[in-house]
């Protein structure tokens, strides 16, 4: 933005500076006359004895200075000493102001490199805490989010795009075949065809619903995790069923607020992951809700395959799958359930906790800010 040039910041200090000093000598002056020279006479001896009588004295009168010499002798002293005190407080000023807004120079380099791209700079300033130092931490803290945010935005990019190109490249095979081929059965084709798509509208779906939770647009509204937890657990029974694993819904009431769609997702995602990680078959999904200390909490818990603790918080992110793509044609594992859990906890301000079961299987803790 163009805007007309103004006075540095240095300089108006400086300038304050000098004033300041300038009205403090100029009080000092005013200070004097008002409490010492408005005392002294204007004229010193006995204006009723005359020349003649003066001059018969036997003992000759000391010159005393009155008022008017007070004022001849003071007047070009203070000139002076304010004169001193305009340069003084200029030159002191500059050199004090310069020490003083050090630290903000340092920022707004660090400021301009970040505008230029460099996230990776910090200030780091030292020294006791102030309010730069405190202005430092904080911008540090910014830089390191946004190059944190970048760089998983970079990341989540690369692999949604290596994502979506495996099936328009299978799509792309499929039609290739067929026209190489024209005897080739048409129903298997359409039916292959439709299986890739429909997973390609999936997992853009699912991308548009994780940049919806991390963008928070949502109208806020009371909702019940209970019943969350319930039609979630309704919805994946025929599969909890198909797999043989046994779903079980626990726990009371636990209210929250936000978006009932997307906290439905967030349980559905969750239910549906521990089902289709849960193996080998036949084991067992727990879903409980509880209240309790202001908090609101929904706790998944599912059997299955030891997991190893590095590759749990790892889970979150974007593609990422815990065990073994399951290569079915329905509810194949894109990598985005937890990703999407995660984001509309976040979008909740709720936090997400991910912890091995001893016996394998997997913990999932939802904690999201309850409601009376």
């Amino acid at each position: 933005m163009d805007r007309e040039p103004g006075l540095s910041v240095r300089l108006k200090l400086t300038l304050s500076y000098a004033g300041f000093v300038m009205l403090a000598g100029a009080l000092l002056l005013v200070t004097v006359w008002v409490f010492l020279l408005r005392y002294v006479p204007e004229v010193i001896g006995n204006p009723e004895m005359s020349e003649p009588n003066r001059s018969r004295l036997p003992v000759p009168v000391m010159s005393v200075p009155n008022r008017a010499d007070l004022l001849c002798a003071f007047a070009p002293r203070a000139a002076a000493v304010l004169a001193f005190l305009l340069i003084f407080g200029l030159l002191g000023g500059w050199i004090l102001a310069g020490r003083m807004l050090a630290p903000l120079t340092r920022i707004t380099n660090a400021t301009r490199m970040a505008a230029d791209g460099s996230l990776s700079h910090r200030i780091r300033m030292e020294g006791h805490e102030d309010e730069f130092r405190e202005l430092s931490d904080a911008f540090d803290s910014m830089l390191e989010q946004l190059e944190s945010h970048v760089a998983e935005q970079q990341r989540f990019a690369a692999n949604a795009s290596h994502e979506l190109r495996t099936p328009l490249a299978i799509s792309r095979t499929l039609l290739d075949v067929a026209r190489k081929d024209p005897t080739r059965h048409r129903d298997e084709l359409i039916e292959r065809l439709h299986a890739v798509n429909q997973r390609a509208i999936d997992l853009t779906e699912a991308l548009l619903l994780l940049s919806r939770g991390d963008r928070r647009h949502f109208t806020p509204e009371g909702v019940d995790l209970s019943l969350i937890a319930e039609e979630a657990a309704e919805t994946m029974l025929p599969l909890a069923e198909q797999r043989r694993i046994t779903l079980d819904v626990t726990g009371g009431t636990a209210q929250t607020s936000g978006s009932a769609e997307l906290l439905a997702r967030m349980a559905t995602n969750l239910v549906q992951n521990a089902i289709i990680h849960n193996l080998p078959a036949s084991g067992t999904v727990t879903v409980h809700t509880e209240a309790h200390s202001g908090t609101s909490v929904l706790r998944v818990e599912n059997t299955g395959r030891p997991l190893p603790p590095d590759l749990v918080p790892t889970l979150t992110e974007p593609f990422q799958r815990g065990t073994e793509r399951v290569r079915t044609d329905e509810h194949v594992g894109a990598g985005l359930g937890l990703a999407i859990v995660n984001s509309i906890v976040r979008a909740h301000d709720g936090t997400l906790d991910l912890a091995p079961r001893p016996n394998g299987g997997l913990l999932v803790t939802v904690r999201l800010p309850g409601t009376p």
